[in-house]
Parts: structure tokens; sequence; C-alpha cells
């Protein structure tokens, strides 16, 4: 099993920055498996979209309304980063940290829900006009 926990969301003017961290734990043997890791996000109401996704080879993969604003990155423990940068009033959510273990390497990270099993709780982006 493997536990994932979100931290460095919060409040922040139009124009601002924030980094968000993901800590990954769990059995050694689970983790080492994890080949990708990705940031979700998620306002009331509507679906968990993919922000951002990173494999194993540190190939990385954004959606169209984050690129050159945001960077995914991740550490060799399996702790993944999101530097948001030039943050927008439509960039407020609350931002999931998601992994998986895949059985094959996709040519590009995936951004979909759906390829991953383990998620974090969130944590809480506010972007002020």
């Amino acid at each position: 099993q493997v536990q994932l926990v979100e931290s460095g969301g919060g409040s922040v003017q139009a124009g601002g920055s924030l980094r968000l961290s993901c800590a990954a734990s769990g059995y050694t043997y689970s983790i080492d498996y994890i080949n990708l890791m990705g940031w979700f996000r998620q306002e009331p109401g509507k679906e968990r979209e993919g922000v951002a996704a990173i494999d194993s080879t540190g190939s990385t993969s954004y959606a169209d309304s984050v690129k050159g604003r945001f960077t995914i990155s991740q550490d060799n423990a399996k702790n993944l980063y999101l530097r948001m940068n030039s943050l927008k009033p439509e960039d407020t959510a609350m931002y999931y940290c998601a992994a998986a273990a895949l059985g094959a390497r996709t040519v590009v990270p995936s951004i979909h829900p759906s390829a991953y099993k383990y998620w974090g709780q969130g944590t809480q982006v506010t972007v002020s006009s």
C-alpha cells in the first residue's frame, strides 16, 4: 500500500506562485514499483482533471491550460512536486497527488484519472484576482 500526503497549498493573488509537495510513504516494495505520478485538480461540482504527470524515465506531460506555467518534478524517494507560476483565478481548486504502478510504460505520461490507483487527500489552492 502507498500513502500520499500533499502540502503547500494556500491563498495567493493572481500572478503569484506556489509550490505543492507530495510525500509518498508505505511499503518499500510497493513504492519501488511506482512508475507514474501526477497532479490533478477538482473544483466543487466539476470532474477531476489532470494537470501534469511524470513517469519513471522523467518524461512529463501537461494539460494545455497549465503549459508554460506549471512544472512537475520528482525526487529519488518518489516525492512529487508541482511548481505553479503565473497563477490565475481559474487555477483555484483542490489539488491531488496520485500514483500508479503500470504494467507497461505509455509514450506520454497519462493525465487521465483512471490510470491512477493511489490518491492523496488534497490541498486547497485559491487564487484571487
